[in-house]
């Protein structure tokens, strides 16, 4: 089988784009020009955008700093006190600039690199000797490659440059366009990749389908505030697609439950233990400082030793705790000494090194439990747990906000979402009231899937108009007061990570993220920075 990598075409872009570029035959040399020619080819290359897109078994790439933008909230702290932190610190303390950007540089460089790429797929399988089946499926989820990539960008970046042709050397100094453009060039894509998948072969577990595709519109749509489209997009995926809700909500993570009824969208891991294919995240934020002593085997089998970034705060579980919500609190939290949830009998008193950490809590999400810590040889890289992109009930909580707003009934389905954690539906509710509970919902539903940032920096508090992290953060923030008067006794006890967290918040800049420095001063400063930086 004949495999490509991206970035080799990528460069031959460029190299072919010279205009005092030296043609001669090759013989026997993948070139764009002869490449792109079967059915293999074309689904190879889309195989590697969407590996690039999702990269679950590289942590440096998008994984840091999609984590990065969770500490970067009230959910999560950063957790690892034992490590230099230069990487986390700007964003979850706002202190960035553009020059120091953490590794928040990573996730933009990545993103403009796979845009370029999906751009040389698309001109080039759209043109190939194969079926109109083949193309629809290729396209298909390289067009959602594209629109993901730049809906991260415009939610980070805001207005950044926009371009669906490949381009050449003399092509690489664009203007930044509006958000309003980037995201009418995002439901465009995602409008494409909807129609072209529709009428492809029976998607497989794993790949990109059209539901991804009406999924993400429904996202992007509550983020622009297009209640209705939101509304439509979301039902649309309640009602017609193949998903249900986990019954069983910690099965939602489950590393033996890939692909599962609920998920639309997740990125892929494999333990195999000759193959480097496993996911990042489970190390990345696994407890840091266990010891085989803490287990009861006593065996060093059951060690996965995490680095311990991105730990919860106690204000994320003080949420969970007001709504008496053991079943998510206890699938989304681990505290030091307790049993892992699932996982009562191999670890009933999980401990790591309180030294290390600021919470004295971990993400169990990302856990890995003991029997498939004793069944790999290699643990790091090959880590087989799946993470959930786009799922299920994020769809009935768009609807219920959508609902909100246009008037239908936004309690119905919260109550859907509570219902399957055994919480009791919420009545007589409305107006602030209820679109209160509304983002409380998501925020003890979808703790840690990547939403939280983009989540309070849309909200808005229904008592000023004002975005609720501006509520949250800042000297007078109710999440920085909360911290300075706590008394847990695990923040508390160790404070080589600030108390302050979000003290530094300014509500003048920090909506979004700054442009990296370096690519303002690629462009020629064609590229102009975000207001106050």
């Amino acid at each position: 089988m004949k495999k490509i990598i991206v970035s080799i075409i990528a460069f031959s872009l460029f190299s072919a784009s010279c205009s005092d570029f030296i043609e001669k035959e090759e013989r026997g040399t993948q070139t764009l020009e002869n490449y792109f020619q079967t059915a293999q080819e074309c689904e190879n290359y889309a195989n590697e955008l969407t590996q690039r897109l999702l990269l679950a078994k590289e942590w440096w790439v998008l994984t840091a700093p999609r984590v990065t933008n969770e500490m970067s909230t009230d959910d999560a702290w950063m957790g690892n006190t034992g490590q230099d932190n230069s990487a986390h610190r700007p964003c979850s303390q706002y202190i960035i600039t553009p020059d120091n950007m953490g590794d928040m540089n990573g996730i933009y460089t990545a993103h403009y690199y796979t845009i370029q790429s999906a751009n040389i797929g698309l001109e080039k399988m759209a043109i190939s000797p194969i079926t109109e089946a083949q193309k629809n499926q290729y396209m298909g989820e390289s067009l959602f490659v594209r629109a993901y990539c730049y809906y991260e960008l415009v939610n980070l970046f805001g207005g950044v440059p926009l371009y669906t042709k490949s381009l050449g050397t003399s092509d690489l100094t664009l203007e930044r366009s509006s958000a309003a453009d980037v995201y009418a060039q995002i439901e465009a894509d995602l409008k494409d990749a909807a129609a072209k998948l529709e009428s492809a072969p029976v998607a497989r577990n794993g790949r990109i389908n059209k539901w991804a595709a009406y999924a993400l519109l429904a996202r992007v749509s509550l983020f622009q505030e297009k209640w209705a489209e939101a509304k439509t997009y979301a039902n649309k995926v309640i009602t017609e697609g193949p998903f249900q809700l986990e019954a069983d909500f910690l099965n939602i993570w489950n590393v033996n439950n890939h692909n599962g009824v609920e998920s639309i969208l997740e990125a892929q891991s494999s333990s195999v233990q000759n193959r480097n294919l496993g996911a990042a995240l489970p190390t990345l934020s696994g407890a840091r400082g266990e010891d085989k002593k803490n287990f009861p085997s006593n065996d060093a089998a059951d060690v996965l030793d995490g680095w311990g970034w991105c730990m919860p705060t106690s204000d994320l579980e003080n949420a969970y705790l007001s709504e008496n919500d053991e079943i998510r609190r206890r699938s989304t939290i681990t505290k030091w000494g307790e049993a892992a949830y699932g996982d009562e009998v191999l670890n009933p008193t999980h401990k790591f090194s309180l030294n290390d950490n600021k919470s004295g809590r971990i993400c169990r999400k990302y856990y890995i439990p003991i029997a498939t810590r004793r069944s790999l040889d290699k643990k790091d890289g090959h880590l087989p747990l799946n993470i959930p992109l786009i799922r299920l009930a994020e769809m009935y909580l768009t609807r219920a906000e959508a609902n909100y707003h246009t008037g239908g009934d936004a309690l119905a389905d919260i109550n859907v979402i509570r219902a399957r954690v055994k919480l009791d539906p919420k009545t007589g509710i409305s107006g602030p009231t209820l679109l209160r509970q509304i983002y409380k919902e998501r925020r003890l539903e979808l703790a840690f899937e990547g939403l939280r940032l983009f989540d309070i920096r849309r909200e808005k508090d229904p008592t000023t108009g004002r975005p609720v992290i501006e509520s949250l953060m800042g000297p007078n923030g109710t999440f920085v007061k909360y911290n300075l008067s706590s008394t847990d006794q695990y923040e508390t006890t160790n404070l080589r990570e600030p108390q302050d967290k979000g003290i530094n918040f300014n509500p003048a800049k920090h909506l979004l993220w700054p442009i990296p420095q370096l690519e303002i001063d690629l462009s020629g400063g064609v590229i102009k920075q975000n207001p106050g930086y």
